[in-house]
This record gives C-alpha cells, sequence and structure tokens, in this order.
C-alpha cells in the first residue's frame, strides 16, 4: 500500500512499471541495461481514490494525464532499476500530493486610498515635466 495522505492509499497493484534503456549515468550499462523506469496509475479506474479526488487529480493534471486518465512519471536519474523504480514512486506521490491540495482562493482587496492618491501625484508630475519639455522651441 502506498500512502498519499492520511486516508488515501493506493494498491501497489495498481501501479503499472516499464522499463526501457536510459540516456542518463552508468557508462557502457546504458547499452545493455534497461534501467530508465515508467511507473503508470490509471487515475481514472483507481480504486483507491474517491470521485472527488479523481476529478480534482484529473483537473490539475490534465497536461500530464493521457486521454484515458492514465498518469505516467519517469525516472532515469540512477543507475540501478530499484533506485529509479523507488525515485518514479516517489515522485507519483509527491505529484498526486500536490494536485490533492486544495486551492487556496484568493480575497479580492481594495487599493488603499494614499496609493491610489500617490500614483495620481505621480502620473500630474510626469506629466508636467512632459509638457515642459514639448513647450521649448529650438530654431
Amino acid at each position: 500500500m502506498i500512502t498519499i495522505k492520511n486516508n488515501i492509499c493506493i494498491s501497489g497493484d495498481e501501479l503499472v512499471f516499464r522499463f526501457s534503456r536510459s540516456s542518463g549515468p552508468g557508462g557502457q550499462n546504458v547499452n545493455k541495461v534497461s534501467t530508465k523506469t515508467t511507473v503508470l496509475l490509471d487515475v481514472a479506474n483507481c480504486r483507491g481514490l474517491s470521485d472527488n479526488h479523481r476529478r480534482q487529480i484529473l483537473n490539475c493534471l490534465s497536461s500530464r494525464v493521457c486521454r484515458d486518465g492514465i498518469l505516467q512519471v519517469t525516472c532515469q536519474k540512477y543507475r540501478t532499476q530499484k533506485a529509479n523504480r523507488a525515485a518514479a514512486v516517489e515522485r507519483l506521490i509527491d505529484i498526486l500530493r500536490k494536485a490533492l491540495e486544495p486551492k487556496i482562493e484568493r480575497k479580492k482587496t481594495k487599493m488603499p486610498r494614499a496609493a491610489h492618491e500617490k500614483r495620481l501625484r505621480a502620473k500630474k508630475c510626469h506629466s508636467a515635466l512632459k509638457s515642459q519639455r514639448a513647450g521649448r522651441d529650438f530654431e
């Protein structure tokens, strides 16, 4: 079981791992061993997520999730499959945690009166300066 938040857990059976040849570190090992790890999670059909959580993840991660609702995370940072697998799962957990954080809505505030007046004074000063420059005739 992979714990994302206090009450949200995903079964390890729902994660699909794919391995391919990496372009990362490893020297000649790169040409022989498939160390690059891709973790796939079917968010749309995940049993560990409620409908609300599913919707929130799909909305927040719409650019990372394909049409079928599958979230894909890749790691090729390390030389071994085991280390890349652990790093990819950790990244997946971080991505899901950030997607499930409640969004804080911005409260509209009114511009302070003093700031508004200061801005208008600065505009008048700048306008006066420009009008002084424009009045000169150098013939």
